[in-house]
């Protein structure tokens, strides 16, 4: 899911160097969305890595 923010953070830095403001503007807000799932999924991860599986580890 990162790599595709970045992708297409990617591509929206070339279609707004580009002039191409629409779609720099659709991939830039994709790009945000997924990059923000990203972020809560691992932060989820963490918090579960931390607390239940230690627990389950011992």
């Amino acid at each position: 899911m990162l790599k595709w923010a970045i992708i297409l953070a990617i591509v929206a830095l070339i279609a707004g160097a580009l002039g191409f403001t629409g779609i720099a503007g659709a991939a830039a807000g994709i790009a945000k969305i997924l990059f923000f799932l990203f972020l809560i999924g691992f932060i989820v991860f963490a918090v579960l890595g931390v607390t239940v599986f230690k627990s389950v580890a011992k």
